[in-house]
């Protein structure tokens, strides 16, 4: 991706609204989600919708013939030896780190080692090898694994020094659990408004504008759907719920996700869980509706609006060059309170059992926080940057547009807690797309089963 011009205010906006809503001990696409990548009790959201396991934008440039590639994937994950430094990574991530460490390799003549995982498969696997010696020095991960890995002891706490002032706060808030960083961050996401610019020329500028939009387009038959939203996906129906004023975990006097508070069955809870309900007995959002159909619709011109994340990219500028697909990308539209979508973080973080700890430190602070290794890794995995002298420099109007939409997200929560929150939530989701039970009782008993989950020794 070109970079040329500068954010301005959309970056000091970017920094600032990000960071008063993110815990200093808090942190998410998944996508992505990911795409932080959604929890494996969320059974709804199939890997292309799971924001931080899929690939954020456009796909990498083929690089070089003389360029390293990383080690295909063995059966059996290569653990770390003294003396040559090993990572695990997933994607174009992995390329562009096997450059950077034959860089690091002419530097300072020690070998290093870039195997491809499948992404969640680096989170199990690092639990289950690194406490016997067989893990990796660096893994490449999403920043809501935290309580996972910090509750295991398999990360080590990670020191930036001078570097940290580089990085935009949120990353370094996604990465720090209970006030220590854990990691260093290189990317961001989170979704936006997807729309048609021959169906629509302006974005629509409020949540009720885009739904009467919506209802004319579809009830004139102009599309098949004229907003789309996948059955069963709590991560992309967040801003919904934080725009009519819920949330998932209320926060502490210092800022940080409060398990104790569960906001499924608040006013604003409720009220989130009657506008899905709504929208469906109108016939806007269907029940036999998933992610593929939504992508199809809207690259097809028979849906005019779509939130997701800039993992849908390629199919958009895919439809774009050969269909001529007019779309655009934008803010979520303001709802009764500034809707949040979900912010997840990508990394890369030290393993606690790390042979070569302070060449994995070294690793991460000189060669990937520098201009030239945040710019490969933005080249092979085009996130939004968090590594503030190449936000500035990044001018393409979708990233920009994501960007602001990140501007006002909450990060995803990294705590424990939240693997009890999935299932229970998409749950009452299905129930209220297949119109099966009363909203409010579907999410009061949501809310409920969360709070005996947590509960349990």
């Amino acid at each position: 991706m070109r970079l040329t011009l500068q954010l301005g205010a959309l970056l000091v906006a970017f920094v600032m609204l990000l960071a008063a809503c993110t815990p200093a001990a808090q942190p998410t696409a998944t996508p992505g989600p990911t795409p932080a990548d959604t929890p494996a009790a969320t059974p709804a959201q199939t890997p292309a919708q799971t924001p931080a396991e899929t690939p954020a934008q456009t796909p990498a440039e083929t690089p070089a013939e003389t360029s390293p590639s990383p080690e295909p994937t063995p059966t059996t994950p290569p653990g770390a030896t003294e003396g040559t430094l090993v990572i695990w990574a997933a994607g174009e991530t992995a390329r562009a780190l096997t450059q950077i460490g034959a860089e690091f390799t002419a530097q300072y003549n020690v070998p290093v080692q870039v195997y491809e995982f499948d992404f969640g498969g680096i989170r199990d696997q690092l639990k289950l090898r690194g406490p016997a010696g067989e893990g990796p020095d660096i893994i490449v991960g999403a920043h809501d694994w935290l309580g996972e890995l910090t509750a295991a002891g398999v990360v080590e706490p990670l020191d930036l020094g001078d570097k940290a002032s580089q990085f935009a706060q949120v990353g370094l808030d996604a990465f720090s659990y209970e006030g220590t960083l854990y990691g260093l961050p290189y990317g961001s996401e989170a979704i936006a408004l997807y729309y048609n610019r021959d169906l629509v020329p302006e974005p629509p500028a409020t949540w009720d504008e885009m739904k009467e939009t919506a209802r004319q387009l579809q009830e004139d038959g102009t599309v098949e759907q004229g907003y789309c939203l996948q059955k069963g996906d709590p991560y992309h129906s967040y801003p919904i719920l934080s725009g009519h004023g819920g949330y998932i975990f209320g926060r502490d006097d210092a800022g940080a996700y409060n398990p104790d508070d569960v906001g499924l069955d608040t006013p604003g809870g409720l009220a989130y869980a009657n506008e899905l309900n709504d929208l469906v007995a109108e016939g806007i959002l269907r029940d036999n509706v998933g992610y593929g159909e939504c992508i199809t619709m809207m690259t097809t011109g028979q849906a005019a609006f779509w939130m997701t994340g800039p993992w849908a990219l390629n199919d958009f500028r895919t439809a774009r060059d050969n269909e001529g697909l007019n779309y655009g990308v934008a803010p979520i539209p303001m709802m009764e309170q500034q809707p949040r979508p979900f912010v997840g973080v990508q990394g890369m973080m030290v393993s606690a059992f790390a042979p070569n700890m302070l060449l994995a430190q070294s690793f991460l602070t000189e060669f990937i926080a520098t201009d030239e290794g945040m710019d490969a890794l933005f080249e092979a995995d085009p996130r939004l940057p968090v590594w503030l002298p190449l936000a500035e420099r990044v001018d393409d109007p979708d990233t920009l547009a994501f960007t602001e939409s990140a501007s006002h997200g909450d990060p995803m929560p990294a705590i424990p807690e939240m693997s009890a929150v999935w299932e229970h939530w998409t749950t009452a989701i299905n129930l209220v797309f297949e119109q099966a039970q009363d909203p409010e009782e579907a999410f009061r008993n949501a809310a409920e089963r969360i709070r005996e989950t947590i509960a349990q020794p």
